[in-house]
């Protein structure tokens, strides 16, 4: 017995097949919308390594920490990598050339494949120091990709906003998308002297992942954080602030910090690194902060300006190279989990 179909069943085959297409699309689709965006704090001993690993899986790492004999932040940048289940660096952008952030270079090349580096363009200080780190980096990535980054450039990353808003001394006029505002702290802001190191050349990025903003200035010092702020704010709220420079007093002004009003900061400080009560006391202040996180106890402070210890990655005594991890979403909330303890607090979308 044979079959008969009617004329119409191509057509309605192809329609079933486009349906299930599209499901399974939207569906694709859904799914990567709702991965995070995370970010992890490396601890390099009061240096910089930053990692962040968007919701589709491309990396951009900041700062690589000093070099040691057994690459020591290498290994701990690769454990990062590792825990975010990427194998590979898309692009590393080095905020300025100081052992701390730019020196460790080396070390993550013998470890670490990297698609691009990315910095400010050359050495601005006049010290034998700094031309030996900026000399050692260029010599480390010969012949690799080198992209030097300018105002406003955005640093490439899919589905995450990351436009550069300060670097080789200058800070960006107007940020796309971001409405200045009067910032009234200006007027009694000190007017602050800038230093001829390479931290106030820091590169630096406001960061955008739907309602989520991120900031990271590097070593930005007051007289190069005034700008982005006075007499206007030109980068608005932030939901997560990397601290500038460790916590040092000569970053971290009052009128900076409190326009930003973030609700959670992390302090990259070492335990005799960076991590000023003064520092420390602006930031606490900063109306709406929820937590100040911080990736050690900074053993020169006393007590009062310490944050509690379940928001202290490496305490004193403790294991060093526990790392503190954010988990963002696109609406807005996050989550802080620190590495020594597994311990996790979340912050709602706001």
């Amino acid at each position: 017995m044979r079959l008969s179909l009617p004329e119409s069943a191509p057509r309605l085959l192809l329609a079933a097949f486009a349906l299930i297409a599209f499901g399974t699309a939207s569906l694709s689709a859904q799914k990567n919308a709702a991965k995070p965006l995370t970010i992890y704090a490396v601890d390099v001993e009061g240096g910089q390594a930053t990692l962040l690993v968007t919701p589709g899986g491309e990396s951009l790492l900041v700062d690589t920490g000093w070099p040691t004999d057994n690459d020591r932040d290498a290994l701990r940048i690769q454990a990062a990598m590792n825990d975010a289940g990427i194998q590979r660096l898309d692009h590393v952008l080095v905020t300025h050339f100081h052992t701390d952030h730019v020196a460790g270079v080396p070390g993550l090349l013998r470890h670490v494949e990297v698609g691009e580096f990315i910095d400010h363009g050359v050495n601005r200080e006049d010290s034998d120091v700094a031309r030996r780190d900026f000399a050692a980096y260029l010599k480390a990535i010969e012949g690799r990709k080198r992209r030097i980054a300018k105002l406003g450039d955005e640093i490439g990353l899919k589905g995450v906003s990351a436009v550069i808003v300060a670097g080789d001394g200058e800070d960006i006029a107007r940020v796309s998308g971001v409405e200045p505002k009067a910032n009234p702290l200006c007027a009694t802001e000190p007017k602050w002297d800038l230093d001829a190191t390479e931290n106030p050349r820091s590169m630096g990025f406001l960061l955008r992942f739907g309602s989520f903003r991120f900031l990271d200035l590097g070593d930005l010092t007051k007289a190069r954080e005034i700008p982005l702020v006075c007499p206007a704010n030109l980068l608005g709220q932030v939901d997560l602030y990397l601290v500038n420079h460790h916590g040092f007093y000569q970053s971290n002004s009052l009128a900076f910090v409190h326009a930003l009003a973030p609700r959670v900061a992390i302090m990259n400080n070492g335990a005799h690194k960076g991590g000023s009560p003064e520092a420390w006391q602006t930031i606490h202040s900063s109306p709406g902060l929820e937590d100040l996180w911080m990736l050690h106890t900074s053993e020169d402070a006393d007590t009062a300006h310490n944050s509690p210890e379940p928001r202290i990655a490496n305490l004193k005594g403790g294991t060093d190279g526990a790392w503190l991890k954010v988990t963002a979403h696109s609406d807005g909330s996050f989550a802080v989990s620190n590495g020594r303890s597994g311990e996790t607090k979340q912050y709602g979308a706001r």
